[in-house]
């Protein structure tokens, strides 16, 4: 029997026992099921990263915040209230900031404070006192006013029971008030708690308490804010100055003693900031772009002066993108009686950061404008000749080495105009440099006390003079910055001298580099004006190192955006007490508005005859040259005749007088006369002689 038992054989895979050698068949892996803990955990992250949840937290923790916040101030509003903690944090503010005499006063402040808190507490320790008796008082005034009453009722209705009647009203109404009174006490225990947190919550949510993270996300962008005593501090303590931070910490007040009052100025705001020790004016300077940022602004909105008070930054703070806004027309464009004095008057060149109207005194001033190409550096020099122009007693030499027609509407109000960007033209610019030195010599050698007409000489794209490679016969460079250079050195000549006899020297260039704007040249200009740069060191050279280092910045301003806008270094224009610049954004005039305007001066004028280059010496016919700028007038003072043959070839008349205009004009039948007391020269005497005198040649030649 034992034999034949047949042992079986378990599947491992199925649990199942069978007999050795049936087939049998392997069952698929098992799927393991998911954990619960595992499925929580996901849920839980997936909850709590969704934007729902994320905004609801913060929902929950901006009002919960502001209830904190809210609690938080309402008590140190109380304690500042009761206590003298107050005047203890200004006096700490005032000698955080070196101000003693403020501490001082803020110190006396304190002791009247705790004198009086003193007598109200005194007056504490007797009002028990005070207040029992004055309830008997009270009480038995109450009691006897309303039996003198009930007596009167009384007597009135002839019942003796109208005696207690005011009295019972009264206890009746008082039984009225306590029943009321604990009606509504519940009520009021339980809505009271939420009201008081109601006002916590209100207190937190106007001071913002909440943080940054915590608000909506529409809070976040906080460009355009105004600029408020809070937003300046906090600007300043995120410079990354520690000595500023750390200073800032410390006092009482939170660093609003550093500020002065923020004051509207034009199309922003201007607040003085005292600097606490340790912290220097040009540390605050070099975080400029930080400081715009942390005001939300953009760097070109924010400009750091220094003012005359020792350790201080003025702010001036732009309006988020007023200066991205165009300014209003030249009143040279809108007012056509518009006049202009070369002495006395100021020209309206454009409007200040404040908006108040920047004028400009050009009496007696070199002048020099630079910047980048294409930044209205012609345009805003231009602005300045025509205002001058309108004062008929000024004469115009001017080259223009770009030729490109913006400054043909001189073309007959200007006594020389040079127009385009050769060599030769380089050579006439240079002559008419050298023609305004010989004039300018003349003028000094005159008797003392001789009062000579203005005479500006204007050369637009001067780099071009500076870069020239000609080379004249006498081997001398026409351009270069060295003693032999003859544009530099007329440049030179006309910087030291000519100021004292009014003979004024304006020079606009390009992208200023110590090859196409020598030191000496630059330095020799009493108005400096920059428009946007590209470096500092392009700025220091346009303005001088005083004014960069005082804060002026051409190098930031932005390129093509910012186009007329200049910074100004002049003592002909009103800058603020302690600033050696001011930012001035220059009324844009254009072409054909510029010839208009030009008509206006020309009409002013008797008839100007514009040269187009400067004569030679050699080969010049004095005769014709006089019946050339006689023009279409009848006769002409012999002054006048003079001073234009200056100006039509100064090498040649620059130096003649009287004398010199009579011994050319005898026998011919041209001779001088006079005319109303007053020499004169007849223009149809001049043409008959010039008539004659070419007749005579034909005849000559015939013979």
């Amino acid at each position: 029997m034992t034999d034949n038992v047949v042992p079986l054989f378990k599947d491992p895979t199925t649990g199942t026992h069978t007999l050795p050698g049936t087939p049998h068949t392997i069952a698929p892996e098992a799927v393991r099921p998911v954990r619960v803990w595992k499925r929580s955990a996901r849920g839980l992250r997936t909850a709590v990263t969704s934007e729902r949840t994320r905004t609801a937290a913060r929902l929950v923790a901006r009002h919960g915040l502001y209830v904190i916040g809210g609690t938080r101030i309402t008590a140190k509003r109380a304690w500042d209230g009761r206590t003298g903690s107050r005047y203890e944090r200004m006096i700490r503010a005032a000698e955080a900031g070196g101000n003693f005499e403020e501490a001082k006063e803020w110190e006396d402040r304190l002791t009247r404070f705790r004198a009086a808190r003193h007598h109200r507490r005194m007056d504490l320790l007797k009002a028990p006192q005070d207040a029992v008796k004055s309830a008997a008082y009270g009480t038995g005034l109450t009691a006897g006013g309303l039996l003198l009453l009930g007596v009167v009722l009384a007597i009135a209705n002839k019942d003796a029971s109208w005696i207690l009647a005011p009295l019972a009203s009264v206890i009746e109404a008082v039984s009225w008030i306590v029943y009321v009174g604990t009606v509504v006490w519940g009520p009021t225990l339980t809505v009271g708690p939420w009201l008081a947190l109601l006002a916590l919550w209100g207190v937190g949510r106007q001071k913002q308490t909440a943080p940054t993270w915590a608000l909506p996300a529409q809070q976040h962008d906080l460009a355009g804010a105004p600029i408020t005593p809070s937003v300046v501090v906090t600007a300043l303590r995120d410079l990354g100055i520690a000595p500023l931070r750390n200073a800032i910490k410390e006092m009482g007040d939170v660093g609003a003693a550093m500020l002065g009052p923020i004051r509207i100025a034009g199309c922003g705001v201007e607040v003085d900031v005292t600097l606490p020790s340790g912290v220097s004016t040009a540390e605050v300077q070099g975080r400029r772009r930080k400081l715009a940022e942390n005001l939300a602004r953009h760097e070109h909105e924010v400009f750091i002066t220094l003012p005359t008070a020792a350790r201080t930054v003025r702010l001036w703070i732009a309006d988020s993108g007023a200066l991205d806004e165009p300014i209003g027309p030249s009143p040279l464009v809108t007012d056509e009686t518009t006049t202009a004095n070369y002495k006395t008057g100021k020209a309206p060149w454009g409007q200040d950061l404040r908006g108040d109207a920047a004028l400009i005194s050009l009496y007696q001033r070199m002048l020099l404008i630079t910047g980048l190409s294409n930044q209205g550096k012609t345009a805003a020099l231009r602005a300045l000749a025509l205002w001058l122009a309108l004062d008929k007693t000024v004469e115009f030499r001017i080259a223009d080495l770009k030729g490109v027609g913006d400054w043909d509407m001189f073309d007959g109000l200007a006594t020389t105009l040079i127009q385009g960007p050769t060599d030769d033209h380089v050579i006439d610019a240079t002559e008419m440099l050298e023609a305004g030195v010989v004039e300018m010599e003349r003028r000094i050698q005159a008797p003392p006390g001789t009062v000579f007409p203005p005479l500006v000489l204007v050369v637009d794209e001067a780099q071009v003079a500076f870069m020239c490679p000609a080379v004249g016969a006498d081997k001398r460079p026409y351009g270069g910055s060295k003693a032999t250079s003859r544009y530099f050195m007329a440049a030179r000549k006309i910087h030291n001298q000519g100021r004292a006899v009014d003979v004024i020297l304006w020079e606009g260039t390009q992208d200023p580099t110590d090859q196409n704007l020598p030191k000496l040249v630059r330095e020799g200009a009493h108005t400096r004006v920059s428009l946007a740069l590209g470096t500092e060191s392009q700025a220091r050279m346009a303005l001088g190192d005083k004014a960069v280092d005082g804060g002026a910045a051409p190098h930031l301003l932005r390129q093509g955006l910012d186009k007329g806008t200049v910074v100004v270094a002049s003592d002909g224009i009103t800058i603020a007490a302690g600033q050696a610049s001011i930012t001035v954004r220059t009324h844009y005039i254009d072409t054909d508005t510029a010839g208009t305007i030009a008509d206006r001066a020309k009409a002013l004028r008797n008839g100007v005859v514009t040269a187009h280059t400067v004569p030679d010496v050699e080969g010049h016919d004095p005769l014709a040259d006089i019946l050339t700028v006689l023009g279409t007038e009848t006769r002409v003072l012999t002054q006048e005749v003079l001073k234009r043959l200056a100006a039509l070839n100064g090498k040649a008349y620059g130096r003649w007088s009287f004398i010199d205009l009579k011994r050319v004009l005898d026998g011919t039948g041209a001779e001088p006369y006079k005319s109303d007391g007053r020499m004169v020269i007849g223009r149809d005497r001049v043409a008959r002689a010039v008539t004659n005198r070419l007749d005579e040649g034909s005849a000559s030649a015939v013979d």
